[in-house]
């Protein structure tokens, strides 16, 4: 089988891991059979101990243009001189650059904060799918995703992809926000907000990669296994490889999964294909 990894970070992200070279990123794809892959650059402060610049990862896609697929990122608060034009401008640059996409959206404030609707305003008008870190302190919401439901309807031309332990806390009904941070692990409640809002708006697709999608599919592998096969053309194979040695267990989780050809293929690659326009 082969893949598309839609969210890995090349360089050094934490002061406690050593950096993620190129090297070891090629091999590391080359060993799983994953075609081409998406590095990710971060531009907060609340993403890591360094910063990831968007400018070294367009540089990088250029070098490897077959294996990665350019993103672009920028922070909501960066100083601008003319507001939301100047964001604008600059998403527009890095899309004539080359981007694919933006992400990863990192940024220490609520979900629907104007500041983030500007970013939002921008990848809607370039047509840039939008992948997001949603947890207790970046890209702040609710466990009914209400900020993310009002943006989903706003910017109906922006592929928001969901990421991170509070997105995928709210796969289950019973979400509670003191578990946008964490890991729930007792059986999915009906009623989740990710199906809700898959059901109801065609623009939101999800990242099944680190400890938050690997959880939330098989804290509940009952639903988990289902819900693979049922959203399978709306998620995204993904493993957040950021270090050298890291264990990734979304493999042996689609080795477990008794999913049809179909959805194996549309989440292993043919979604991830479609929406960066990797033909």
């Amino acid at each position: 089988m082969k893949w598309i990894d839609v969210h890995v970070h090349v360089g050094r992200l934490w002061d406690a891991y050593p950096p993620m070279t190129v090297d070891i990123m090629l091999r590391w794809m080359d060993a799983n059979e994953i075609e081409a892959a998406v590095p990710l650059p971060l531009e907060s402060p609340e993403s890591s101990s360094y910063y990831i610049l968007t400018r070294d990862m367009l540089a990088l896609c250029k070098q490897h243009p077959d294996r990665f697929i350019p993103f672009c990122v920028v922070d909501p608060r960066v100083a601008v001189s003319d507001g939301k034009r100047s964001v604008r401008n600059i998403v527009k640059q890095y899309a004539e650059e080359g981007a694919k996409g933006f992400g990863e959206l990192k940024a220490g404030l609520p979900f629907n904060d104007p500041k983030m609707q500007a970013l939002y305003a921008a990848c809607d008008e370039f047509r840039l799918p939008l992948l997001f870190h949603c947890d207790h302190i970046r890209c702040t919401d609710d466990p009914q995703l209400t900020g993310l439901e009002a943006m989903l309807a706003a910017y109906p031309n922006v592929q928001f992809i969901g990421h991170a332990q509070g997105f995928w806390a709210a796969v289950s009904g019973d979400a509670r926000q003191e578990e946008m941070s964490g890991y729930p692990k007792r059986p999915v409640a009906p009623g989740g907000a990710v199906d809700r809002l898959m059901d109801a708006y065609g623009n939101l697709y999800a990242d099944l990669s680190a400890g938050s999608g690997h959880n939330a599919i098989t804290r509940d592998w009952a639903f988990g296994e289902a819900f693979l096969e049922r959203r399978h053309t709306r998620l995204l194979f993904g493993t957040d490889f950021l270090r050298p040695n890291q264990p990734i267990p979304q493999f042996e989780m689609f080795a477990k999964a008794n999913l049809s050809e179909k959805a194996r293929r549309a989440i292993a690659y043919e979604n991830a294909s479609r929406l960066f326009g990797q033909t």
